[in-house]
Protein backbone atom coordinates (compact mmCIF):
# COMPACT_ATOMS: atom_id res chain seq x y z
CA UNK A 1 0.00 0.00 0.00
CA UNK A 2 2.76 2.47 0.72
CA UNK A 3 4.80 3.92 -1.82
CA UNK A 4 7.83 3.30 0.09
CA UNK A 5 7.27 -0.40 0.02
CA UNK A 6 10.51 -1.21 -2.28
CA UNK A 7 10.05 -3.36 -5.50
CA UNK A 8 12.44 -4.60 -7.52
CA UNK A 9 9.63 -4.25 -10.44
CA UNK A 10 9.03 -0.96 -11.02
CA UNK A 11 6.15 -1.24 -13.12
CA UNK A 12 4.74 -3.57 -10.61
CA UNK A 13 4.78 -1.35 -7.97
CA UNK A 14 3.25 1.67 -10.09
CA UNK A 15 0.58 -0.87 -11.08
CA UNK A 16 0.03 -2.09 -7.52
CA UNK A 17 -0.40 1.35 -6.33
CA UNK A 18 -2.52 2.48 -9.37
CA UNK A 19 -4.75 -0.22 -8.79
CA UNK A 20 -4.76 0.75 -4.78
CA UNK A 21 -6.05 4.13 -5.96
CA UNK A 22 -9.14 2.72 -7.41
CA UNK A 23 -9.72 1.07 -4.60
CA UNK A 24 -9.65 4.07 -2.79
CA UNK A 25 -11.88 6.08 -5.18
CA UNK A 26 -14.45 2.77 -4.80
CA UNK A 27 -14.52 3.39 -1.07
CA UNK A 28 -15.29 7.38 -1.51
CA UNK A 29 -18.03 6.38 -3.76
CA UNK A 30 -19.52 3.72 -1.37
CA UNK A 31 -18.83 6.09 1.40
CA UNK A 32 -16.97 3.90 3.50
CA UNK A 33 -15.26 6.61 6.06
CA UNK A 34 -14.13 4.22 8.53
CA UNK A 35 -11.82 2.61 5.86
CA UNK A 36 -10.47 5.67 4.30
CA UNK A 37 -9.68 6.82 8.24
CA UNK A 38 -8.10 4.07 9.31
CA UNK A 39 -6.24 3.67 5.91
CA UNK A 40 -4.85 7.28 5.78
CA UNK A 41 -3.29 6.41 9.65
CA UNK A 42 -1.64 3.18 8.55
CA UNK A 43 0.17 5.64 6.30
CA UNK A 44 3.25 7.37 6.20
CA UNK A 45 1.78 11.70 5.62
CA UNK A 46 3.59 12.26 2.39
CA UNK A 47 2.40 8.64 1.24
CA UNK A 48 -1.57 9.40 1.83
CA UNK A 49 -0.66 12.70 0.27
CA UNK A 50 0.34 11.10 -2.94
CA UNK A 51 -2.93 9.62 -2.97
CA UNK A 52 -4.46 12.20 -2.87
CA UNK A 53 -2.61 14.10 -5.55
CA UNK A 54 -3.40 10.85 -7.57
CA UNK A 55 -7.13 11.20 -7.02
CA UNK A 56 -8.83 13.32 -9.71
CA UNK A 57 -10.20 16.45 -8.77
CA UNK A 58 -14.14 14.97 -8.66
CA UNK A 59 -13.23 12.16 -6.35
CA UNK A 60 -10.80 14.47 -4.44
CA UNK A 61 -13.68 16.68 -3.65
CA UNK A 62 -15.92 14.32 -2.29
CA UNK A 63 -13.31 12.32 -0.22
CA UNK A 64 -12.91 15.81 1.40
CA UNK A 65 -17.10 16.69 1.85
CA UNK A 66 -17.47 13.05 3.41
CA UNK A 67 -19.09 13.15 6.40
CA UNK A 68 -16.86 12.35 9.22
CA UNK A 69 -13.54 12.71 7.54
CA UNK A 70 -11.23 14.86 8.41
CA UNK A 71 -7.76 15.55 7.23
CA UNK A 72 -5.02 14.53 9.56
CA UNK A 73 -2.74 18.36 9.21
CA UNK A 74 0.53 16.10 8.54
CA UNK A 75 -1.10 14.78 5.49
CA UNK A 76 -2.63 18.51 4.66
CA UNK A 77 0.79 19.50 4.58
CA UNK A 78 2.26 16.83 2.81
CA UNK A 79 0.05 18.35 -0.54
CA UNK A 80 1.61 20.39 -3.28
CA UNK A 81 0.38 24.15 -2.89
CA UNK A 82 -1.98 23.81 -5.78
CA UNK A 83 -4.35 21.03 -4.15
CA UNK A 84 -3.98 22.64 -1.07
CA UNK A 85 -5.36 25.91 -2.02
CA UNK A 86 -8.20 23.81 -4.07
CA UNK A 87 -9.07 21.82 -0.68
CA UNK A 88 -9.07 25.03 1.26
CA UNK A 89 -12.07 25.77 -0.75
CA UNK A 90 -13.75 22.85 0.35
CA UNK A 91 -12.87 23.16 3.82
CA UNK A 92 -14.82 24.99 6.67
CA UNK A 93 -13.14 27.65 8.75
CA UNK A 94 -13.21 25.37 11.66
CA UNK A 95 -11.57 22.66 10.33
CA UNK A 96 -8.49 25.10 8.50
CA UNK A 97 -8.31 26.45 12.08
CA UNK A 98 -7.87 22.97 13.52
CA UNK A 99 -5.28 21.93 10.64
CA UNK A 100 -2.86 25.64 11.67
CA UNK A 101 -3.48 24.91 15.38
CA UNK A 102 -1.52 21.25 14.59
CA UNK A 103 0.99 22.32 12.84
CA UNK A 104 4.71 24.05 13.41
CA UNK A 105 4.16 27.87 12.76
CA UNK A 106 6.58 27.55 9.52
CA UNK A 107 4.07 25.01 7.87
CA UNK A 108 1.33 26.87 9.22
CA UNK A 109 2.49 29.84 6.74
CA UNK A 110 2.88 27.82 4.07
CA UNK A 111 -0.37 27.14 4.06
CA UNK A 112 -1.60 30.42 5.13
CA UNK A 113 0.13 32.13 2.19
CA UNK A 114 -2.22 30.08 -0.44
CA UNK A 115 -5.41 31.41 1.39
CA UNK A 116 -8.08 34.15 0.17
CA UNK A 117 -7.16 37.51 2.25
CA UNK A 118 -10.83 37.65 3.22
CA UNK A 119 -10.77 34.03 4.05
CA UNK A 120 -7.20 34.76 6.10
CA UNK A 121 -8.29 37.22 8.24
CA UNK A 122 -11.36 35.59 9.43
CA UNK A 123 -9.15 32.45 10.32
CA UNK A 124 -6.38 34.40 11.67
CA UNK A 125 -9.25 35.83 14.37
CA UNK A 126 -10.48 32.06 15.28
CA UNK A 127 -7.00 31.32 16.32
CA UNK A 128 -5.98 31.94 20.26
CA UNK A 129 -4.12 35.20 20.50
CA UNK A 130 -0.46 33.54 21.03
CA UNK A 131 -0.92 31.58 18.17
CA UNK A 132 -2.63 34.35 15.66
CA UNK A 133 0.00 37.35 16.73
CA UNK A 134 3.00 34.70 15.87
CA UNK A 135 1.49 33.79 12.70
CA UNK A 136 0.58 37.53 11.93
CA UNK A 137 4.32 38.84 13.24
CA UNK A 138 5.76 36.19 10.15
CA UNK A 139 3.31 37.28 7.44
CA UNK A 140 4.27 40.85 8.16
CA UNK A 141 7.90 39.68 6.82
CA UNK A 142 8.73 39.67 2.63
CA UNK A 143 7.34 36.31 1.24
CA UNK A 144 11.17 35.01 0.50
CA UNK A 145 12.85 36.01 3.97
CA UNK A 146 14.03 33.53 6.60
CA UNK A 147 10.73 34.95 8.57
CA UNK A 148 8.61 33.45 6.49
CA UNK A 149 10.51 29.19 6.70
CA UNK A 150 11.27 29.09 10.36
CA UNK A 151 9.91 28.18 13.17
CA UNK A 152 9.33 29.53 16.52
CA UNK A 153 8.63 26.59 18.48
CA UNK A 154 12.37 26.21 19.92
CA UNK A 155 14.10 25.06 23.13
CA UNK A 156 15.95 28.48 25.23
CA UNK A 157 17.62 28.46 27.98
CA UNK A 158 19.59 31.13 30.16
CA UNK A 159 23.53 30.60 30.75
CA UNK A 160 23.73 30.83 33.64
CA UNK A 161 21.71 27.45 34.48
CA UNK A 162 22.90 23.86 34.98
CA UNK A 163 22.36 20.75 33.07
CA UNK A 164 19.84 19.35 36.09
CA UNK A 165 17.83 22.29 35.84
CA UNK A 166 17.54 22.22 32.35
CA UNK A 167 16.72 19.13 32.19
CA UNK A 168 13.80 19.48 34.93
CA UNK A 169 12.76 22.28 32.59
CA UNK A 170 12.53 19.87 29.54
CA UNK A 171 10.29 17.63 31.39
CA UNK A 172 7.85 19.77 33.22
CA UNK A 173 7.49 22.14 30.25
CA UNK A 174 4.48 21.29 28.11
CA UNK A 175 5.42 24.41 25.40
CA UNK A 176 8.23 22.50 23.73
CA UNK A 177 8.56 21.33 20.35
CA UNK A 178 7.65 17.58 20.29
CA UNK A 179 11.56 17.42 18.56
CA UNK A 180 14.77 19.39 18.96
CA UNK A 181 18.74 18.42 18.13
CA UNK A 182 19.71 22.05 19.83
CA UNK A 183 19.36 23.71 22.89
CA UNK A 184 19.85 27.42 22.50
CA UNK A 185 21.72 29.15 25.07
CA UNK A 186 20.44 32.46 25.52
CA UNK A 187 21.85 36.23 27.63
CA UNK A 188 19.41 37.95 29.75
CA UNK A 189 18.70 40.11 26.67
CA UNK A 190 17.15 37.05 24.99
CA UNK A 191 20.25 37.12 22.64
CA UNK A 192 21.76 33.67 21.28
CA UNK A 193 24.90 32.68 22.73
CA UNK A 194 25.22 29.38 21.62
CA UNK A 195 24.07 25.86 21.17
CA UNK A 196 24.30 22.39 23.32
CA UNK A 197 23.28 19.32 21.62
CA UNK A 198 20.66 17.69 23.34
CA UNK A 199 22.64 14.13 23.77
CA UNK A 200 25.29 16.47 24.83
CA UNK A 201 23.05 16.91 28.08
CA UNK A 202 21.96 13.31 28.90
CA UNK A 203 25.45 12.68 29.20
CA UNK A 204 26.87 15.39 31.58
CA UNK A 205 26.42 15.77 35.47
CA UNK A 206 23.79 17.38 36.51
CA UNK A 207 25.97 20.16 38.58
CA UNK A 208 27.85 21.18 35.58
CA UNK A 209 26.63 25.03 34.04
CA UNK A 210 25.02 24.51 30.41
CA UNK A 211 27.45 27.51 29.42
CA UNK A 212 30.29 25.49 29.75
CA UNK A 213 29.20 22.43 27.63
CA UNK A 214 27.92 25.35 25.10
CA UNK A 215 29.47 25.70 21.52
CA UNK A 216 29.58 29.14 20.51
CA UNK A 217 27.64 30.48 17.72
CA UNK A 218 29.03 30.70 14.21
CA UNK A 219 25.99 31.91 12.63
CA UNK A 220 22.90 33.38 13.15
CA UNK A 221 20.59 34.71 10.54
CA UNK A 222 18.57 37.48 10.21
CA UNK A 223 14.84 37.40 9.85
CA UNK A 224 14.84 39.29 6.69
CA UNK A 225 17.81 37.59 5.53
CA UNK A 226 16.51 36.00 1.20
CA UNK A 227 16.03 32.39 1.76
CA UNK A 228 18.44 31.55 -0.87
CA UNK A 229 21.17 33.07 0.78
CA UNK A 230 20.05 31.14 4.41
CA UNK A 231 20.32 27.78 1.72
CA UNK A 232 23.52 28.94 0.94
CA UNK A 233 24.97 29.30 4.61
CA UNK A 234 23.76 26.05 5.76
CA UNK A 235 25.52 24.22 2.74
CA UNK A 236 28.58 26.45 3.53
CA UNK A 237 28.55 25.56 7.37
CA UNK A 238 26.84 21.97 7.23
CA UNK A 239 24.30 23.12 9.39
CA UNK A 240 21.27 21.01 10.66
CA UNK A 241 19.64 23.75 12.38
CA UNK A 242 20.48 28.03 13.05
CA UNK A 243 18.88 30.72 15.11
CA UNK A 244 16.69 33.29 13.62
CA UNK A 245 17.50 36.31 14.88
CA UNK A 246 15.47 40.16 14.81
CA UNK A 247 16.61 43.76 14.12
CA UNK A 248 17.79 43.58 17.69
CA UNK A 249 19.91 40.56 17.83
CA UNK A 250 17.09 38.54 20.13
CA UNK A 251 16.04 34.91 19.10
CA UNK A 252 13.20 35.27 17.52
CA UNK A 253 12.51 31.45 15.90
CA UNK A 254 14.69 28.56 13.85
CA UNK A 255 15.36 27.03 11.00
CA UNK A 256 16.36 23.59 10.48
CA UNK A 257 17.93 21.93 7.33
CA UNK A 258 14.75 19.68 6.48
CA UNK A 259 13.16 23.57 5.86
CA UNK A 260 16.29 24.22 3.67
CA UNK A 261 16.24 21.77 1.65
CA UNK A 262 12.22 22.23 0.68
CA UNK A 263 13.98 25.68 -0.37
CA UNK A 264 16.50 24.29 -2.10
CA UNK A 265 14.03 22.02 -3.70
CA UNK A 266 11.52 25.00 -4.93
CA UNK A 267 14.58 27.15 -5.79
CA UNK A 268 15.69 24.69 -8.22
CA UNK A 269 12.40 23.85 -9.76
CA UNK A 270 12.13 27.53 -10.14
CA UNK A 271 15.21 28.20 -12.08
CA UNK A 272 14.49 25.00 -14.40
CA UNK A 273 11.12 26.05 -15.28
CA UNK A 274 11.75 29.71 -15.55
CA UNK A 275 14.26 28.66 -17.80
CA UNK A 276 11.95 26.75 -20.02
CA UNK A 277 9.82 29.61 -19.51
CA UNK A 278 6.71 28.63 -17.43
CA UNK A 279 6.92 30.01 -14.48
CA UNK A 280 5.94 28.15 -11.78
CA UNK A 281 3.65 26.10 -13.28
CA UNK A 282 2.52 22.64 -11.76
CA UNK A 283 1.13 19.66 -13.10
CA UNK A 284 -1.88 19.95 -11.78
CA UNK A 285 -3.01 23.28 -12.99
CA UNK A 286 -5.71 23.26 -15.69
CA UNK A 287 -5.84 24.14 -19.27
CA UNK A 288 -6.46 27.68 -19.75
CA UNK A 289 -4.09 28.56 -16.45
CA UNK A 290 -0.94 26.39 -18.27
CA UNK A 291 -1.91 27.93 -22.08
CA UNK A 292 -1.85 31.86 -20.05
CA UNK A 293 1.74 30.73 -18.47
CA UNK A 294 3.56 30.18 -21.88
CA UNK A 295 2.12 32.74 -23.77
CA UNK A 296 3.99 35.15 -23.53
CA UNK A 297 7.33 32.92 -23.34
CA UNK A 298 6.28 31.53 -27.50
CA UNK A 299 5.57 34.96 -28.24
CA UNK A 300 8.97 36.28 -27.89
CA UNK A 301 10.20 32.90 -29.26
CA UNK A 302 7.89 33.21 -32.54
CA UNK A 303 9.43 37.28 -33.27
CA UNK A 304 12.88 36.38 -32.44
CA UNK A 305 12.22 33.29 -34.82
CA UNK A 306 11.10 35.83 -37.73
CA UNK A 307 14.25 37.93 -36.78
CA UNK A 308 16.29 34.36 -37.97
CA UNK A 309 14.15 34.01 -41.05
CA UNK A 310 14.59 37.89 -42.15
CA UNK A 311 18.93 37.28 -41.89
CA UNK A 312 18.65 33.85 -43.97
CA UNK A 313 15.97 35.95 -46.63
CA UNK A 314 18.48 38.48 -46.96
CA UNK A 315 20.57 35.44 -48.81
CA UNK A 316 18.03 33.61 -50.95
CA UNK A 317 19.94 34.25 -53.98
CA UNK A 318 22.84 32.81 -52.74
CA UNK A 319 20.75 29.88 -51.20
CA UNK A 320 18.95 29.46 -54.80
CA UNK A 321 22.30 29.56 -56.78
CA UNK A 322 23.77 26.35 -53.80
CA UNK A 323 20.96 24.76 -52.83
CA UNK A 324 23.44 22.23 -50.27
CA UNK A 325 23.76 25.54 -48.41
CA UNK A 326 19.97 25.21 -46.98
CA UNK A 327 20.03 22.17 -46.02
CA UNK A 328 23.42 22.26 -43.64
CA UNK A 329 22.49 25.62 -42.27
CA UNK A 330 20.13 24.26 -39.25
CA UNK A 331 22.96 22.58 -38.45
CA UNK A 332 25.46 25.63 -37.36
CA UNK A 333 22.67 27.20 -35.69
CA UNK A 334 21.81 24.27 -33.68
CA UNK A 335 24.84 23.02 -32.72
CA UNK A 336 25.43 26.93 -31.17
CA UNK A 337 22.34 27.00 -29.84
CA UNK A 338 22.92 24.01 -27.96
CA UNK A 339 26.49 25.01 -27.21
CA UNK A 340 25.00 28.61 -25.75
CA UNK A 341 22.51 26.54 -23.69
CA UNK A 342 24.98 24.36 -22.21
CA UNK A 343 26.94 27.55 -21.20
CA UNK A 344 23.73 30.00 -19.98
CA UNK A 345 22.67 26.34 -17.12
CA UNK A 346 26.46 26.25 -15.88
CA UNK A 347 26.39 30.44 -15.42
CA UNK A 348 23.22 30.52 -13.89
CA UNK A 349 24.12 27.87 -11.70
CA UNK A 350 27.08 30.14 -10.50
CA UNK A 351 25.33 33.22 -10.30
CA UNK A 352 22.76 31.33 -7.84
CA UNK A 353 25.36 29.81 -6.01
CA UNK A 354 27.42 32.92 -5.42
CA UNK A 355 30.47 31.16 -7.53
CA UNK A 356 30.34 33.47 -10.22
CA UNK A 357 31.39 36.70 -8.79
CA UNK A 358 33.30 40.41 -10.02
CA UNK A 359 36.81 39.04 -9.19
CA UNK A 360 36.90 35.67 -11.25
CA UNK A 361 34.43 36.88 -14.19
CA UNK A 362 36.96 37.79 -16.44
CA UNK A 363 38.72 34.38 -15.91
CA UNK A 364 35.51 32.66 -16.65
CA UNK A 365 34.83 34.37 -19.45
CA UNK A 366 38.29 33.38 -21.26
CA UNK A 367 37.71 29.94 -20.19
CA UNK A 368 33.96 29.97 -22.06
CA UNK A 369 36.48 31.44 -25.07
CA UNK A 370 38.65 28.81 -24.89
CA UNK A 371 35.83 26.23 -24.55
CA UNK A 372 34.20 27.42 -28.05
CA UNK A 373 37.16 27.71 -29.41
CA UNK A 374 38.22 23.99 -29.04
CA UNK A 375 35.00 22.60 -29.11
CA UNK A 376 34.44 25.08 -32.38
CA UNK A 377 37.55 23.63 -34.07
CA UNK A 378 36.67 19.87 -32.94
CA UNK A 379 33.34 19.97 -34.66
CA UNK A 380 34.16 22.16 -38.03
CA UNK A 381 36.72 19.21 -38.29
CA UNK A 382 33.98 16.49 -37.74
CA UNK A 383 31.40 18.36 -39.99
CA UNK A 384 34.05 19.00 -42.95
CA UNK A 385 34.81 15.20 -43.25
CA UNK A 386 31.37 14.50 -43.21
CA UNK A 387 30.18 17.00 -45.76
CA UNK A 388 33.14 16.48 -47.86
CA UNK A 389 32.05 12.73 -47.86
CA UNK A 390 28.72 13.89 -48.53
CA UNK A 391 28.79 16.58 -51.48
CA UNK A 392 32.21 16.13 -52.18
CA UNK A 393 33.07 19.75 -52.70
CA UNK A 394 35.63 21.29 -50.20
CA UNK A 395 34.10 24.82 -50.40
CA UNK A 396 30.85 23.62 -48.59
CA UNK A 397 33.41 21.90 -45.94
CA UNK A 398 35.32 25.24 -45.63
CA UNK A 399 32.14 27.18 -45.45
CA UNK A 400 30.65 24.75 -42.65
CA UNK A 401 33.82 24.08 -40.35
CA UNK A 402 34.49 28.58 -40.31
CA UNK A 403 31.04 28.94 -39.28
CA UNK A 404 30.90 26.48 -37.04
CA UNK A 405 34.05 27.71 -35.05
CA UNK A 406 32.47 31.20 -35.32
CA UNK A 407 29.37 30.29 -33.48
CA UNK A 408 30.72 28.14 -30.98
CA UNK A 409 32.86 31.34 -30.12
CA UNK A 410 29.71 33.46 -30.13
CA UNK A 411 27.56 30.79 -28.00
CA UNK A 412 29.98 30.43 -25.45
CA UNK A 413 30.74 34.13 -24.53
CA UNK A 414 26.73 35.20 -25.14
CA UNK A 415 26.38 31.86 -23.00
CA UNK A 416 27.97 33.69 -20.02
CA UNK A 417 27.33 37.44 -20.92
CA UNK A 418 23.27 37.47 -21.41
CA UNK A 419 22.39 36.25 -17.64
CA UNK A 420 25.65 38.57 -16.43
CA UNK A 421 24.26 41.45 -17.76
CA UNK A 422 20.66 40.61 -16.91
CA UNK A 423 21.46 40.18 -12.92
CA UNK A 424 23.15 43.81 -13.48
CA UNK A 425 20.10 45.36 -14.28
CA UNK A 426 18.11 43.44 -11.30
CA UNK A 427 16.25 40.96 -13.87
CA UNK A 428 16.37 37.05 -13.23
CA UNK A 429 18.48 35.72 -15.83
CA UNK A 430 16.68 32.29 -15.51
CA UNK A 431 13.47 33.76 -17.40
CA UNK A 432 14.71 35.78 -20.17
CA UNK A 433 18.29 34.80 -20.79
CA UNK A 434 17.58 31.56 -22.97
CA UNK A 435 15.88 32.96 -25.02
CA UNK A 436 18.49 35.57 -26.07
CA UNK A 437 21.31 32.91 -26.70
CA UNK A 438 19.25 31.12 -28.76
CA UNK A 439 18.31 33.84 -30.84
CA UNK A 440 21.78 35.30 -31.14
CA UNK A 441 23.16 31.65 -31.57
CA UNK A 442 20.60 31.44 -34.67
CA UNK A 443 21.02 34.70 -36.36
CA UNK A 444 25.18 34.09 -36.09
CA UNK A 445 24.78 30.80 -37.43
CA UNK A 446 22.61 31.83 -40.05
CA UNK A 447 24.72 34.84 -40.59
CA UNK A 448 27.69 33.81 -40.62
CA UNK A 449 26.77 30.49 -42.88
CA UNK A 450 25.27 32.23 -45.52
CA UNK A 451 28.04 35.52 -45.77
CA UNK A 452 30.59 33.03 -46.14
CA UNK A 453 28.87 30.87 -48.60
CA UNK A 454 27.92 34.27 -50.55
CA UNK A 455 31.21 35.56 -50.34
CA UNK A 456 32.94 32.13 -51.79
CA UNK A 457 30.21 32.00 -54.30
CA UNK A 458 30.34 35.31 -55.26
CA UNK A 459 34.37 35.56 -55.55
Amino acid sequence: MSTLKKNKDQKVNFEFNKEYIKVIVEKIQNNDVDFLSNSFKEMHPADAADIIEHLNQNDRENLIKLNNFNINPEIFVELNENIQSEIVKMLSSESIVFILKNLESDDAIKILENIEEENKNQILSSLPPKDRFVLLESLSYPEDTAARIMQREFTAIPSNWSVGQTIDYLRENKDLPDQFLEIYIIDNEFKPLGTVPSSKVLRTSRETKMIDIMLESQVTIPVEMDKEEVGRLFENYNLNSAAVIDKNGKLVGMITSDDILTVLKEEAEEDTLRLAGVGDEEITDGVIKKTQRRFNWLLLNLFTAFLATWVISKFGATIEQMVALAFLMPIVASMGGNAGMQTLAVTIRGIATNDLTDSNFLKIVLKEFNIGVLNGIIFAIISALIVQLWFKDYILSIIISVSMILNMIVAGLFGILIPVTLKKFNIDPAIASSVFVTTITDVIGFLSFLGIGAYFFYN
